[in-house]
């Protein structure tokens, strides 16, 4: 599984720097304020409980000072301010335990221990008031026992020693809330201190950012300006007013700028050269309407003196350090283009003249051929015809030399003949049309050997061939002009194959790399030297003399005019005593299945 790339979107920086604020100062802020209030709300139930047991004390107080001052009283002591004592402490006893009572409804357990409390020193008041008489005289042994015995003392006891538990347990929540905000203050500094020193590296990672990108916006400009002079086609930037903006060193070199040209007009520079009403129209159209100028030819005369073609195209382009947009031009010198266009234009029509001409040139020699071959019958008949009657009239009186005169009269006239008709097939294959239609060429090879091997036993009675032939397929065109490929072609390897035994012809076809048929004609025939292979299509050429083997030697040209035709290619390989292999080519676009696809 590949790895996952994760790419962080600019836009969320922002958002992100804000949410990180919230967690680090907002709410820090509120678990501190949460964090006050607790501290503030155990320092109050430490006040309240140290507020209790300042109350507890203060009855306790009350009650021993009542006890004391009644009992100096009873002993008969009589003094003012043991009155004021004794008239004070009954005066806040009932009022403090009020007030306890009050300040300890959140506890029912100092509420019981309050009622204790409360009627425990009623009974002890009252003790102390049975003691007394009207004459103050106190009974001792009575005396005695209230002295030892102070019942009050213990539930007191028991209310300080519960609040004072109450303020053990309250400081500790007071201490343990003082620690957690303590931790959360250390924590929410180093919080902050992160942020601030990653909010810093992300200012100097911005600053060294944005000071690469300047740096490599410098250097990009630079580079442009550079590959810019560096072109060789002139190219200028122009203003909503046709005014030049920038320019590069082969624009001031053809127009003759020495100077900064930056703010003159187009119209101005170069003496002139761009001084052209349809082409400052076309520029203006470019850089007020938005459009563009394509391959607009405008000719000018440069700084060199030298009038040009030039092949002017603009089109607007926004500049990348502002909000402004620029016509960019560029003019193109195809002067030279324009003379050999010329030139080659010239050349074609001289060509067309010469082809004309070798097209009469071969109409007229088809035409005399044609001519030349049926004027020629006649006498070739007549020559035939009477050497003939010759022989007859002569009869037996005729001598062995006179025999042969005869006799090379009659086969000349006859040779004569097949040439005439060899060159009559031959014309006739450059005039006729062709017309396609569909071949089976495996019948057509089938069609040809059978007359071959009718002719072989009626010809050369002890020769045999073996024929060899592959699969062939079925092609669209002209099936006459085929047959006669396939009479040549197979005709020679059965005819240059008589001093072999058994004579061995191949026939094969396969498909090439681009898809053309290729078929191939091998035999183990005589063969001939490739020196001479450039001869072997040629009208009239023979690599053999006539004494070792038969024919015109049209038959390999008629052959070659035929697949030419096609669009195909023919061609030889051999060896002299090691036979001869024939090539012939023709077209994918011939193949049927492809033909009946396309229809």
């Amino acid at each position: 599984m590949p790895p996952v790339s994760f790419r962080f979107d600019p836009r969320w920086r922002v958002p992100l720097l804000l949410a990180a604020v919230l967690v680090i100062v907002v709410v820090p802020f509120l678990l501190l304020r949460a964090a006050e209030d607790r501290i503030r709300d155990a320092e109050a139930l430490v006040a309240h409980t140290l507020e209790v047991e300042a109350a507890v004390q203060l009855v306790n107080a009350a009650v021993r000072n009542i006890e004391a001052a009644s009992l100096e009283r009873a002993l008969g002591a009589r003094a003012p301010i043991l009155e004021q004592r004794l008239d004070y402490s009954r005066t806040i006893v009932v009022p403090t335990l009020d007030r306890l009572e009050a300040l300890t409804r959140d506890s029912a357990e100092q509420q019981v221990r309050i009622g204790i409390l409360r009627q425990s020193i009623n009974q002890r008041l009252d003790q102390i008031g049975r003691l007394q008489d009207d004459t103050g005289a106190i009974d001792g042994v009575e005396l005695q026992r209230l002295a030892e015995h102070f019942p009050v003392q213990e539930p007191i006891a028991e209310m300080i020693r519960a609040e004072r538990k109450f303020l053990a347990d309250r400081m500790a929540v007071a201490d343990r809330a003082r620690r957690q905000a303590d931790w959360l203050s250390y924590g929410t500094l180093a919080a902050q201190i992160l942020l601030l020193v990653g909010l810093a590296t992300l200012a100097m990672r911005d600053a060294d950012r944005r000071s690469h990108a300047e740096t490599a916006s410098q250097r990009a400009n630079r580079r442009s300006a550079a590959v810019l002079d560096t072109v060789r086609e002139p190219i200028v930037l122009l203003d909503g007013d046709l005014r030049i903006v920038m320019h590069n060193a082969a624009f001031s070199e053809l127009f003759g700028i020495d100077d900064d040209a930056r703010g003159r007009p187009l119209a101005e520079v170069g003496n002139g050269a761009w001084n052209d009403g349809e082409a400052l129209r076309r520029l203006r159209d470019v850089s007020g309407r938005g459009r563009e100028l394509w391959d607009y030819e405008l000719q000018q005369r440069t700084a060199d003196g030298l009038e040009r073609t030039m092949l002017v195209n603009a089109r607007m382009m926004e500049l990348p350090d502002s909000d402004d947009s620029v016509a960019l031009v560029t003019a193109s010198d195809i002067s030279l283009q324009k003379a050999s266009e010329e030139h080659i234009r010239d050349l074609n029509r001289q060509l067309e003249g010469k082809v004309e001409q070798v097209s009469d040139v071969n109409r007229e020699l088809e035409a005399f051929s044609y001519s030349v071959s049926h004027d020629l019958r006649a006498p070739l008949r007549h020559i035939a015809g009477f050497a003939d009657k010759l022989r007859r009239h002569l009869g037996e009186g005729i001598d062995d030399k006179g025999e042969h005169y005869i006799q090379v009269i009659g086969s000349s006239a006859k040779r004569m003949s097949e040439l005439i008709d060899d060159l009559l097939v031959y014309s006739r294959l450059g005039r006729s049309a062709l017309r396609l239609q569909a071949v089976d060429m495996q019948s057509l090879v089938e069609e040809t050997r059978a007359m071959l091997d009718s002719n072989v036993s009626h010809d050369h009675p002890g020769h045999h061939v073996d024929w060899r032939i592959g699969p062939m397929p079925v092609l669209v065109a002209d099936e006459n002009m085929l047959r006669q490929v396939w009479g040549n072609l197979l005709g020679n390897a059965v005819k240059y194959s008589t001093g072999s035994e058994p004579a061995v012809v191949s026939v094969e076809h396969r498909r090439g790399d681009d898809g053309e048929h290729v078929f191939t004609v091998t035999d183990n025939g005589a063969g001939f030297d490739m020196a001479y292979a450039g001869k072997l299509f040629g009208v009239f050429q023979r690599l053999h003399a006539p004494s070792e083997f038969s024919g015109t030697g049209i038959g390999l040209a008629s052959a070659k005019r035929v697949i030419t035709r096609h669009n195909g290619r023919i061609w030889a390989e051999a060896e002299p005593g090691k036979g001869a292999t024939f090539h012939f080519t023709l077209p994918a676009n011939l193949d049927l299945s492809q033909r009946s696809k396309t229809a």
